[in-house]
């Protein structure tokens, strides 16, 4: 099974910069977003984690490339080049460029600054030397420069092109000889205009594209990721504000040429650009008699007054409590536009830069009479929500408790799991059944380095269940992503009445080759004295065409809407857990699994057990251990089961491999 390539992963591990990291995540996010999930993915997941089959793009950004050698030599250079070679891409910026050429000659002579050394990957088959221009100096803007690049119409064919343009420059090299290299699938897509410190042989090439068998890379040597808004203008280096303002000026054409590269390597590319989202403020509220002012009362010892406000300190996030009235919804609500939005990032609209979502003090509006009116939350119908997990309450059997009842919703939220599994202090006061969801999360979390690419039209939310410790011999916690994953299929079968129950689900063929991911689930527990407090985290693409495709773009009889389809998946969830707590996963919970789980009977490979191939046979009743049987030749099994953790594994289903978490 082939699986949608979706991950744009930069690496953020030995050997490169916070900054670089930062810029080339802000960049990418902002050319590719939603059609892509850009993440940063460290050394250890490169070696052992089943990240190839789902990635799109695979990029290294500045640093010093020393340390992605010490890191990635042997099995990590070995995953990336197979990577490449069976049609993956890679990108590498300055350092990446050294480090994704045959030989890296870096100030050669220097006695403290020398680097040369053959490097594994080789996707450019000659030297990157450096450096390019003078006055490097490690962790400084001392060798910074706006250097121009002449831009290479050949190479580059698609998307807007500009001649020239100024690009942030700090310590990268020269391709020596590159024109010599063409027979061998290399093009210039940039040169350098400007007389070079070093000896580049023919040519003065900045940007390369590498054909590498079925794959490509893109090595530069200057930064076209780096936007000024994101420089730093007040640097004491001298002359430093003239850099900053010189590639402003050359915004539009920085763009259009990384554009182009990311056009020249297959991937899809807003033809705007994604503006950084600004945080909305966050709503509290409750259907239940008294439930707001209860859920307050249980926080109120974790509330601190500064000036006259409240504030809740957590571990991830700062709350800032408001009443409605203190921003004047109740007066001015007539006059909002229908489709009207409340960002609260402090110079959020001001400028379009990078934002530390983890310092901005989140907004949390608590409605202590009735939930938001739809003017207050355009994007999100609390009544229609209620209503509907009123009706389905009444209709399915054994929903018994409050689930869905005390409620919190954002219209952009940095990820609703982090707010309630990060913040343990919230987290520890709030109801079981507590319910977070938002129309577009920033930092959408996932299982392994995997994010949820989250936007507007996906059905995102996360709940919290107290799981008395008690219930563990016969209903251990670790089936809770079991009981979820039953509630999204049962959830969505059950959208309609009886009568239109053919709904999309029905739509797709495990043994087709155009299987796609359309939902995750994330659950992460903490033990609390007598319970395990355990938020689970869902995503799901409902309405939205990208990143893969949705649960309404397979034509289901009647169209999903957010509100409904989640009051209908916590309502399942409702009733499966209570009925769990009762019986554990029985002999039934078995048989329902096992009717809409695409696993049974594959055939996969145990890269931990030295590449043995085994077929899937199920999960153990008691822990939900994945059973994997090893086959001998012509598949014929030996008779030896192994029970895999889903903790200390990783299972990439499309690719058919089994890989041990380090």
């Amino acid at each position: 099974m082939a699986a949608k390539r979706v991950n744009v992963l930069v690496y953020s591990g030995n050997g490169c910069t916070v900054e670089a990291v930062r810029h080339c995540v802000y960049s990418l996010r902002r050319l590719l977003s939603p059609n892509y999930a850009v993440i940063s993915i460290d050394g250890n997941a490169i070696i052992k984690e089943p990240w190839t089959a789902s990635c799109a793009l695979l990029v290294f950004p500045g640093g010093a490339d020393l340390g992605y050698c010490r890191t990635l030599n042997g099995e990590g250079n070995r995953r990336i080049s197979q990577y490449v070679e069976r049609g993956g891409s890679y990108m590498g910026f300055c350092a990446g460029a050294y480090y994704g050429s045959k030989k890296c000659e870096f100030e050669v002579g220097h006695p403290k600054l020398e680097v040369v050394g053959d490097r594994e990957l080789a996707f450019f088959p000659g030297i990157c030397r450096g450096l390019a221009f003078p006055g490097f100096v490690y962790h400084s803007e001392a060798g910074a420069k706006a250097v121009e690049l002449e831009v290479s119409k050949t190479g580059l064919t698609k998307g807007s092109l500009p001649d020239v343009f100024r690009s942030y420059y700090n310590g990268g090299g020269v391709f020596v000889d590159a024109p010599k290299y063409h027979e061998q699938g290399v093009e210039i897509l940039a040169n350098f205009t400007e007389p070079l410190k070093v000896d580049a042989g023919e040519g003065s090439a900045a940007v390369l594209y590498c054909k590498v068998d079925q794959g490509a890379a893109v090595l530069s040597c200057a930064h076209p990721e780096f936007a000024a808004v994101n420089l730093d203008r007040e640097s004491t280096v001298p002359g430093y504000s003239k850099i900053v303002d010189a590639l402003a000026e050359d915004e539009k054409q920085r763009t259009d040429f990384l554009k182009a590269c990311l056009l020249k390597l297959g991937l899809k590319v807003n033809q705007e650009n994604t503006a950084v989202p600004s945080l909305s403020r966050l709503h509290l509220s409750s259907v239940l008699p008294g439930g707001t002012s209860k859920m307050m009362a249980d926080l109120q010892e974790i509330i601190t007054i500064v000036d006259g406000e409240e504030y809740i300190k957590d571990d991830n996030d700062t709350f800032h409590l408001e009443k409605p009235s203190a921003w004047s919804l109740g007066s001015i609500a007539d006059a909002l536009p229908a489709v009207s939005s409340e960002k609260t990032d402090e110079g959020g609209d001001a400028e379009d830069r990078d934002i530390d979502y983890n310092a901005v003090v989140k907004r949390l509006v608590v409605h202590d009479k009735e939930p938001p009116q739809s003017k207050e939350t355009p994007y999100f119908n609390h009544d229609s929500f209620f209503a509907n997990l009123e009706h389905y309450e009444t209709r399915t059997k054994g929903c018994g408790d409050n689930i869905g009842k005390s409620f919190m919703y954002g219209e952009v939220v940095t990820s609703t799991n982090t707010i309630l599994e990060k913040n343990t202090e919230v987290l520890r006061r709030l109801p079981s059944g507590f319910t977070a969801t938002a129309t577009v999360q920033v930092a959408g979390r996932g299982r392994g380095s995997n994010v949820w690419v989250s936007p507007t039209g996906s059905l995102m939310f996360s709940t919290i269940v107290r799981h008395p410790v008690s219930l563990t011999p016969h209903a251990p916690v670790v089936f809770l992503q079991y009981l979820a994953a039953l509630a999204i299929v049962e959830g969505v079968k059950t959208y309609d009445p009886p009568d239109h129950a053919n709904t999309s689900s029905d739509a797709v063929d495990p043994s087709s080759e155009q299987l796609v991911k359309v939902g995750g689930i994330l659950v992460n527990s903490h033990y609390n004295a007598s319970e395990f407090l355990s938020v689970i985290g869902i995503g799901l693409n409902t309405t939205n065409a990208a990143p893969t495709t949705s649960l309404n773009a397979l034509k289901p009889p009647a169209p999903f809407t957010l509100e409904k389809l989640l009051a209908r998946i916590l309502t399942s969830f409702s009733a499966l857990y209570n009925r769990f707590i009762q019986t554990g996963f029985d002999k039934s919970f078995e048989e329902m699994y096992y009717k809409h789980w695409l696993h049974t009977g594959q055939v996969v490979t145990l890269e931990a057990e030295g590449g043995v191939r085994a077929r899937i046979k199920g999960i153990t009743s008691d822990w939900g251990l994945l059973l994997a049987e090893e086959l001998a030749w012509e598949d014929r099994p030996t008779g030896k089961v192994w029970q895999l953790q889903s903790d200390s594994n990783s299972f990439d289903f499309f690719k058919g491999l089994v890989k041990r978490k380090g």
